[in-house]
């Protein structure tokens, strides 16, 4: 099938070329300088198990999905209504959009600028663009999406290109679990720049942990969510699978880049002072990766 990665970057990329492998038509949209080294020398995908340059299609313009029958999307939360109304006039009508996002209502807010179907998905891959064209996996690379019109042979697609898949009735679910973990990890890994593995050998870190995810837990549960069993379990697991990680949000920071952090740590917030939940911990980390974000604004003007 034709396939366009609308957000072409570690996340898209990855199962772009993964898919690509497979010997799906691929196409990456994305920024300038990724785009011109893929046109040149190929997508590098780093893996554990292997090393090698993918030749595929890349383009900076939403014109490039015309055709596609599956989009993956990947932008970050914060353009998901921008980058949607960009694919509109390009996307065919039977197209499904898979929105491979940080978050829990991404796919909600595409639903609401776009008449395609759209299905949410829940990733778990630890990657990172390592340069202009050259994607690093570090582990891991399961998706749960949620059922559609397509998903049976998306999920088809999806295992023959080696990425394991499993459609799920609770996605909300799955959203909120990730999620959860995103704000145990993205702001501590950013705001000290270290890896998981690192940050959970610090003092006190376990009872950090502990307090944001209580939080989290405390604001799904007003809001109606069914959790998945083994949240503890998960969140130490992510120290354990991706010990070399940074998270999105230190890559965002390290890179001078504004982050997610107001779809993660700030959403709980968000939805928390709605609910009557309280969250300071939360708070806490939210302020200071803002703070952070102001500061390498303030240096790089």
């Amino acid at each position: 099938m034709k396939i366009a990665v609308m957000g072409a970057g570690a996340v898209g990329c990855y199962y772009g070329a993964m898919l690509a492998r497979q010997g799906h038509e691929v196409v990456l949209i994305g920024r300038a300088l990724h785009v011109d080294a893929v046109r040149s020398l190929g997508l590098r995908l780093e893996t554990a198990d292997f090393d090698q340059r993918i030749k595929l299609a890349a383009s900076t313009e939403a014109s490039a999905a015309k055709g596609a029958e599956l989009v993956l999307f990947c932008v970050k939360s914060t353009d998901t209504e921008a980058a949607g109304a960009l694919l509109a006039p390009w996307l065919e009508p039977q197209a499904l959009v898979l929105c491979l996002q940080n978050g829990v209502d991404n796919a909600d807010r595409l639903r609401g600028v776009l008449p395609q179907e759209v299905a949410a998905a829940v990733v778990y891959v630890a990657t990172e663009m390592a340069g202009p064209g050259h994607v690093k996996h570090h582990g891991r690379g399961e998706l749960v999406i949620e059922p559609s019109s397509g998903s049976g042979a998306l999920a088809q697609a999806l295992a023959e290109a080696g990425v394991p898949v499993e459609i799920s009735d609770n996605v909300r679910g799955a959203l909120w679990a990730k999620l959860i973990l995103n704000c145990a990890y993205n702001a501590l890994s950013a705001i000290t720049q270290l890896p998981y593995g690192r940050i959970v050998a610090g003092v006190g870190v376990a009872e950090v942990l502990r307090d944001i995810v209580a939080e989290c837990v405390a604001v799904a549960e007003a809001d109606g969510v069914r959790l998945p069993a083994g949240l503890d379990l998960a969140v130490r697991r992510i120290a354990e699978t991706m010990p070399t990680q940074y998270s999105s949000t230190a890559q965002d920071l390290a890179r001078g880049r504004a982050s997610e952090i107001d779809h993660l740590n700030g959403y709980i917030l968000q939805r928390g002072a709605l609910l009557g939940v309280a969250t300071p911990v939360n708070r806490v980390l939210h302020t200071l990766v803002r703070l952070l974000e102001r500061k390498h604004a303030e240096t790089a003007a």
